[in-house]
């Protein structure tokens, strides 16, 4: 079944009472609807009003995630140390606030998640880490890691290939983190595919979070998993990635990790560990352009460096997605969101 480009109006009424955007309204800069991906997944428009952009002094891009916030607003972090609010309906840059460490010292921010009572979840994948933050911007705590996951000489990881994305679990009982690369001395599945772990936390009584099991997904050969986004049922929306000189290739996955094995004491996977089960959704470089400019080469001109990726709104078997991409602050690259419907 081919995915059109109107949403049905049922849809747009939930989205409307949620605070997004219906199908129907777009906000300024944003471009018109084009046919769909695959059959279950269209991007349904695209805005670069965001780009080269900055609020309070801060700049408008490098957004490496996208979440909720508890009043209706966006939250879009920035790997370089900073978190901006856009306004929930028209995606205006509203204001910025910086990021550091406990020692004052910058992050490399990747993941971010909104607690029920407006804490932000914030993944770094320096160490890696997962700090809480009050509203304000302070660090007012860190989740336990496991020392494999920590990059080598502590751990197994490789810098820069560590928690890219973050996401919390129906309720927000479960938090997930994925790492971007496999861990040293990690094999493939029974395919040849690189096993890459996620590492999950429960949330506890008293407010903290406790370690969690911890499972394998099988990335496609030189990608990497830039975000993931938890589904009401316990399944993940996956990106995959991968830039090469002729541009970004970016596939969206279905995984569903509750038969994965537990792998938080297994020391090497291999093609005997069983991974989350994934299934393509839609290879996004078969996506319409939508008219779309490139400033650099690219296998489809929509697609940047995307990397954020969020629900904001379901209805009738339908999500509708909204992604960002990381601009690098680099002239040839952009600061573009994009409204996707995906049905599951």
């Amino acid at each position: 079944m081919r995915l059109t480009a109107a949403v049905p109006a049922a849809l747009a009424a939930t989205l409307l009472v949620t605070g997004t955007l219906p199908a129907a309204a777009a906000p300024p800069g944003a471009h018109a609807t084009g046919p769909a991906c695959s059959p279950r997944v269209s991007i349904d428009r695209y805005s670069d009003a965001l780009d080269k952009r900055s609020v309070d002094g801060l700049y408008v891009g490098n957004f490496s995630a996208l979440a909720r916030d508890t009043d209706g607003d966006l939250l879009a972090l920035s790997d370089r140390s900073a978190l901006v609010t856009l306004d929930g309906r028209t995606r205006e840059p509203l204001r910025g606030i910086p990021l550091a460490d406990e020692d004052g010292r910058p992050l490399d921010s990747e993941g971010l998640v909104v607690e029920k009572d407006g804490g932000r979840l914030i993944a770094s994948e320096a160490e890696p880490s997962v700090r809480r933050y009050d509203r304000a911007g302070h660090p007012v705590g860190r989740l336990p890691v496991p020392d494999g996951l920590r990059v080598a000489p502590a751990g197994r990881a490789t810098a820069n290939q560590t928690f890219e994305g973050l996401t919390a679990g129906p309720g927000a009982r479960t938090l997930t983190a994925s790492m971007e690369g496999p861990l040293a001395g990690d094999g493939t599945d029974a395919q040849g595919r690189p096993l890459h772990r996620f590492q999950t936390w429960q949330r506890q009584p008293h407010g903290g979070y406790a370690l969690g099991r911890q499972y394998a997904y099988p990335a496609e050969q030189g990608m990497t998993i830039p975000e993931i986004t938890a589904l009401h049922d316990g399944r993940l929306l996956v990106l995959e990635r991968k830039f090469e000189p002729q541009g970004n290739t970016i596939r969206l996955y279905l995984a569903d990790p509750r038969r994965a094995d537990d792998t938080r004491d297994t020391e090497k996977l291999t093609g005997a560990t069983r991974p989350a089960g994934k299934t393509l959704l839609a290879d996004l470089t078969r996506c319409p352009s939508l008219g779309a400019p490139a400033r650099q080469p690219q296998i489809n001109p929509l697609l940047d460096n995307i990397e954020g990726m969020t629900v904001l709104g379901r209805a009738h078997g339908r999500l509708h997605l909204l992604l960002v991409s990381d601009d690098n602050q680099r002239a040839q690259q952009i600061t573009r969101l994009y409204d996707m419907t995906v049905r599951l």
